[in-house]
């Protein structure tokens, strides 16, 4: 072969390798495909099937339990969370970002199956008495419908696939302390005492009060015997 040959050998080879490389970059990044398209050039190469999910016949209930939650308040939260792993200077091989727009619920409220006798005491007067259990988060939870990947940037071998499932649990954390740092406790003790008071005045109590510490019960009236005269 001689020296022409040999140098368009060589040139077919690094064409050759460039587009592997090209074709590997750009399947590791597909959160970089815009979908208003159907994903430009790549979708079209590669076909995008409908996954099939085949569930379990069987279904195993490990547990059962009573609740008598009453749910005062919601909130809803949105997060951006960006997660990263190998960056640096060879971040364009082994770098993986990716920016999350995470949306989660936080529930919270009393547990009214906490309530024992000793925490209600009815007065003479018709005054309802309640030590009410301390407020709490119910549920804290991502909304998967509504969280999404905005944008992942991959370098050419760097693909992580835990990141965003890190990314996940992070926004879930975030989104839960931000309820608490509003105040969502709180507000769900207000929103209970609220409509507890509302629900209990219907009933027919003169007064409902909310207390920490139940009043001394009031000792009975024993009637006492009068001799009789002869």
């Amino acid at each position: 072969m001689n020296a022409l040959g040999r140098a368009l050998l060589v040139v077919a080879l690094l064409a050759v390798v460039g587009v592997g490389v090209w074709l590997v970059a750009s399947l590791r990044t597909p959160a970089q495909v815009p979908e208003a398209d159907g994903g430009g050039l790549l979708g079209q190469l590669v076909p995008q099937p409908t996954p099939t999910i085949y569930p379990s016949s069987s279904t195993v209930i490990r547990s059962v339990q009573r609740l008598a939650r009453l749910e005062t308040v919601s909130y809803h939260v949105e997060k951006v969370i960006t997660a990263e792993t190998g960056q640096g200077p060879l971040g364009f091989l082994f770098g993986d970002r990716v920016l999350l727009v995470a949306a989660g619920e936080v529930i919270a409220g009393v547990d009214l199956g906490q309530l024992t006798e000793a925490d209600v005491a009815v007065a003479d007067e018709g005054t309802l008495y309640i030590r009410l259990p301390p407020a709490e988060v119910f549920v804290a939870t991502l909304n998967n419908e509504t969280t999404y990947v905005y944008d992942r940037e991959t370098g050419v071998v760097g693909l992580n696939p835990q990141l965003e499932t890190a990314a996940r649990r992070e926004a879930e954390k975030m989104i839960l302390e931000g309820a608490f740092e509003d105040g969502i406790v709180d507000q769900a003790q207000t929103n209970a005492q609220a409509f507890l008071t509302t629900f209990l005045l219907a009933l027919g109590f003169e007064k409902v009060e909310f207390v920490d510490v139940m009043p001394p019960p009031v000792p009975s009236l024993t009637p006492t015997s009068t001799a009789a005269t002869p």
